[in-house]
């Protein structure tokens, strides 16, 4: 398992300082800070390129279109009022990309906070390969038929663990000014067969009891164990867990998962491609969108 590099003190105590509050409970020395809120030293950005669905599987030809699409761009990833700003590139092009931790964890708690645009579909990648695009999601797709706090394998067997989603709420002129809970059955009415069955999840009250639409909220992930278990927090509220040992879902394979990302895997924020995704057809980035990310520190277990 890869550390973070050694910090010089002085970078260590700008990093607190731009990651916390003066005076907060919450800045313990044990948390190293993944960005220093002016630029995007340790990371690097790189293209959203398809992988197969399952490890092993049959991959998309580098003369594809699909593949030769992703090659357009790497998203855009830049600094914006002290946040990391993830975008495409350019605006409405409708190719994604990902922003990736130069460093590897195995172990560890990540905190976090987003304030995503209405209709992106983004998300935190745990134990990601160098390609971005194989390892464990957790989900933060703030669009119609959206959900976060859950969990997505991407390249890993396509499973998903959510209960509930959400669609937008409008006010009288067409303007989303919130989002109103959907079951699970209305987001996919025939079965599933990435379901998985090994998973817990909030209910969707709780959900909506912590999240603040259009407001900074901090997202938080514990990663333990070569397969791991996963639990994320919202605003300090839980979310969800993913035992990722003993989940059963078509087409999971935990050997396979567990040969293929190895015991330590990257950090990535992700852009997603547009188009219709989910069996709503919803638009999964509308044209201009962005997602900021902001306070990012990250503790070894």
């Amino acid at each position: 398992m890869k550390r973070p590099s050694t910090l010089t003190r002085r970078q260590f105590v700008a990093g607190c300082a731009c990651a916390f509050p003066v005076g907060t409970a919450s800045a313990q020395t044990d948390w190293q800070p993944l960005f220093d809120g002016k630029t995007l030293d340790g990371w690097h950005a790189i293209h959203r390129l398809p992988v197969p669905r399952i490890p092993g599987g049959r991959s998309a030809a580098q003369d594809s279109p699909q593949y030769l699409r992703a090659l357009r761009s790497k998203g855009d990833w830049k600094v914006v009022d002290g946040a990391i700003t993830g975008g495409q590139e350019p605006p409405g092009s409708g190719v994604g990309g990902y922003l990736i931790t130069d460093e590897e964890f195995g172990d560890f708690e990540l905190s976090l906070e987003a304030n995503p645009d209405w209709g992106v579909d983004t998300g935190i990648m745990i134990r990601a390969t160098s390609v971005g695009s194989q390892g464990f999601q957790v989900l933060v797709d703030h669009r119609e038929g959206g959900n976060i706090g859950a969990f997505y394998g991407n390249g890993i067997g396509g499973f998903n663990t959510r209960e509930f989603g959400f669609n937008a709420q409008r006010d009288s002129t067409g303007t989303v000014v919130g989002m109103t809970p959907i079951a699970y059955r209305d987001l996919t009415p025939e079965p599933d067969p990435g379901r998985s069955d090994a998973s817990w999840s909030a209910r969707p009250e709780e959900f909506f009891e912590t999240w603040r639409f259009g407001q900074w909220n901090e997202v938080r992930v514990r990663c333990r164990g070569h397969l791991p278990t996963l639990t994320t927090w919202i605003n300090g509220k839980k979310m969800a867990t993913l035992d990722a040992a003993n989940m059963k879902a078509a087409g999971y394979d935990a050997q396979a998962v567990a040969d293929l990302l190895g015991r330590a895997g990257h950090i990535a924020l992700e852009v997603h491609n547009s188009g219709q995704g989910d069996r709503l057809g919803a638009e999964r980035w509308l044209p201009g969108r962005v997602c900021r990310w902001r306070r990012i520190r990250v503790r070894v277990l």
